[in-house]
């Protein structure tokens, strides 16, 4: 096959499964042994775009409205989420969570990602949302995240204080779209196979080595793991 094996990641900030996901694909390719042939593209995509949040917001009361639910349903599926990212490294704080709509962050990932700083600013973001409690929303608090990834801060300030790269997030929404993104993470290796969902790092592991034992390939994308755990869709997260 050629020189590079490159898996792209539709995922969203306010995603937890997203962060988890992350770290998932993270272990697989310290366990792969062409990791170093591997490239990373992260794609937007936003579980809520029409979104606005208010000072008010409740993260347990908001997701029992958004999914039809009840608060006791919206707690147990956070505690859930907390434990699960336990086992990979990550301390959430939904506690602490502002809610947000993710616009602006996966605008400033396109700057970051034309500077080849796409994964250091992802991970800066879920921190800042599913951990530290911060406004991902917030220019200001985008500008300080920005320069922590090693953005240059006037070029922060162009594309926050304008509409730049609102084009793209659109194109990689609808690109999902067009190959069956019901719900993300969702993880597209080398335009060939597809894993859905936060899957354990055994799984991702076998399909590195599957993708890169059989070489190049036709553009069809075939899902391998049709299930639906571990994922946050419109409907609610797995």
């Amino acid at each position: 096959m050629g020189n590079t094996l490159k898996i792209q990641i539709w995922s969203d900030i306010m995603c937890p499964y997203c962060y988890i996901g992350k770290r998932r694909i993270e272990g697989a390719l310290a366990l792969f042994e062409h990791k170093d042939a591997v490239e990373i593209e992260w794609k937007s995509f936003q579980l809520d775009a029409g979104f606005k949040a208010s000072p008010d917001d409740n993260m347990v009361e908001h997701l029992a409205e958004k999914y039809r639910k009840d608060t006791v349903w919206a707690q147990d599926m956070m505690d859930s989420m907390t434990e699960n990212a336990k086992n990979s490294g990550l301390n959430f704080h939904f506690e602490k969570s502002i809610l947000a709509n993710s616009l602006n962050a996966h605008r400033l990932l396109h700057l970051a990602k034309k500077q080849n700083l796409a994964d250091v600013l992802e991970e800066i973001l879920f921190k800042a949302y599913l951990t530290d409690g911060k406004n991902v929303n917030d220019l200001n608090t985008l500008k300080v995240l920005g320069l922590e990834a090693g953005l240059n801060a006037e070029a922060i300030d162009e594309v926050l204080n304008s509409d730049a790269f609102a084009n793209e997030v659109q194109n990689d929404i609808e690109e999902a779209q067009s190959i069956g993104v019901q719900g993300v993470p969702f993880f597209v290796f080398d335009n060939k196979y597809a894993v859905s969902g936060a899957q354990h790092v055994e799984t991702f592991v076998k399909t590195l080595e599957k993708v890169w034992e059989e070489g190049k390939f036709d553009s069809e994308v075939t899902l391998l793991n049709v299930t639906d755990s571990d994922s946050c869709g419109i409907d609610g997260c797995n």
